[in-house]
């Protein structure tokens, strides 16, 4: 028998936070809001990671998100599971913005690590009205979603944790609103995360493991771009009276040398280049001031661009995308390109799912439940599936399953090729496209009469002799009888 003690949660996940600020990083830098502005510089300035942040959310926007009605049974729906199937999708597309749109911002989680979204309310009153509280294309009073909207990462003041580290609310404090800190209970908003270890509230950043690369990467790019502006050959250096140097300078010393150096950490490469520099001489006859470049006693010279590509390579790795570089370094081949292209659409794909189950876990049984609806019988938000086929490998796989009568032809077999081919659906009067007439065409003719030349003819097979009925040798094999030409 089940006692107190059973229900009771000892442990802890084990999340070093502190006053609800999550402190489980260890590079200071990526912490809170210093590693939302990190995250973000790296998403915004890095093209290799722009380019796979895009590729992800292009292939999101073209899924087709559908609603599947609650069944008992395979094919078995209800009439009002179907209703409530109907109601969710209005909710979806009745919003303040297009549900693309709102897509956009819930995947913003990916390079943050997490997003939190407020889902805003409305009531379905009418859709000629300046409330929004009440504008909806429907009017049947019901109670919907106005808008599911993004609150910004860099606005997060803190977390409001309960004592087993579960999330009871998002603390926002937003310096353009004037409102202080506010805070939204999980109750009202929806949190997406890239990964839930720890049960940590901010997640994990998929651009994570690229911190380290995309640094030195970015460090190198801006070495390499002063040694371009400057276009030198050495490091300048500028020869000054010791006196100028020492503790005890005068002030039109000090102010001197501090011109000097102004001089030598401005030198470039632009429309304002050149030097204007004092000629004086001791009593001796010696320079009093001396600029020079002072080169490299080495003859050593690194490779830039192999060295940066390196680090766009491993960049793109921790995504599964480094299939976006084929072909930039002229290598790669086909076959292995549609391999890595596959593992990056089934990761997508699980992205995909990852926001529809946040959606069917929360927001759905919240909405249904303001309306009086009964929440046993809920529908659920699907994603579609992203579709890579190689329809030249796909029609090898059809005929030899055809020809060894393995495959058995119907309608739905016939509308899910076109589909998958973007051709347009077939009635069920027109026949199949896998019909009888079509699987003979893919079987290979027997060796002698119609088979190509010098093919061998099997031991003991008949000799197929031409009939002699005058029926043409290219009507009987063609996969189509051909058209009779209209009488004149």
């Amino acid at each position: 028998m089940a006692t107190n003690y059973d229900f009771q949660e000892l442990g802890s996940s084990g999340l070093q936070q502190t006053a609800g600020w999550v402190i489980d990083e260890f590079i200071p830098d990526l912490r809170g809001i210093r590693g939302a502005k990190i995250y973000r510089e790296m998403a915004d300035n890095d093209p290799v990671i722009g380019a796979m942040l895009y590729a992800i959310e292009r292939l999101i926007l073209a899924i087709e998100w559908g609603v599947e009605p609650f069944s008992e049974k395979q094919n078995l729906v209800k009439k009002k599971d179907n209703q409530n199937a109907e109601f969710l999708m209005e909710c979806m597309h009745d919003m303040n913005e297009s549900w693309s749109a709102m897509l956009s911002q819930i995947l913003s989680f990916l390079p943050y690590g997490y997003a939190f979204c407020e889902i805003v309310y409305k009531k379905r009153v009418r859709p000629d009205t300046d409330d929004g509280a009440k504008r909806s294309k429907f009017t049947d009073g019901k109670i919907g979603w106005r808008k599911i909207a993004l609150r910004a990462q860099e606005t997060l003041w803190s977390w409001h944790l309960d004592q087993n580290g579960s999330v009871k609310g998002f603390r926002q404090s937003d310096p353009s609103t004037y409102k202080g800190v506010v805070e939204i209970p999980i109750e009202k908003g929806l949190l997406f995360r890239a990964t839930n270890a720890r049960n940590n509230p901010e997640g994990r950043s998929i651009l994570r493991n690229a911190y380290r690369p995309w640094k030195f990467k970015h460090t190198i790019e801006e070495i390499e771009a002063i040694g371009i502006e400057r276009d030198l050959a050495g490091l300048p250096v500028a020869y000054v009276p010791p006196s100028m140097l020492s503790s005890v300078a005068t002030t039109a010393e000090v102010s001197a040398r501090n011109s000097m150096q102004d001089l030598i950490r401005q030198i470039k490469r632009n429309e304002n280049e050149g030097v204007l520099f004092p000629l004086a001489y001791d009593e001796q006859g010696r320079e009093l001031y001396k600029l020079t470049l002072l080169s490299s006693g080495g003859t050593r010279q690194f490779n830039t661009d192999q060295i940066v590509a390196r680090y766009d390579q491993r960049i793109s790795m921790v995504a599964l995308a480094d299939f976006i570089l084929l072909g930039h370094e002229k290598v790669g081949s086909f076959a292995l390109g549609a391999s890595k292209i596959d593992l990056f659409t089934s990761a997508i794909q699980q992205i995909a799912q990852t926001i529809a189950d946040v959606f069917n876990d929360h927001a759905v049984p919240r909405l249904f439940k303001l309306n009086g609806l009964p929440t046993d019988r809920l529908p659920k938000i699907k994603p579609g599936e992203i579709t890579h086929v190689d329809l030249g490998v796909l029609g090898d796989f059809i005929s030899k399953m055809a020809a060894a009568g393995a495959l058995t032809p119907d309608l739905d077999l016939d509308n899910y090729l076109r589909s998958l081919a973007n051709l347009p659906k077939k009635l069920e009067t027109e026949g199949n496209m896998m019909g009888q007439a079509g699987m003979e065409t893919m079987q290979p003719p027997s060796a002698g009469f119609g088979a190509p030349a010098g093919a061998p003819v099997p031991a003991g097979a008949p000799e197929e002799t031409p009939p002699d009925d005058g029926t043409n040798l290219m009507d009987k094999y063609a996969p189509f009888p051909a058209e009779t030409p209209p009488a004149q």
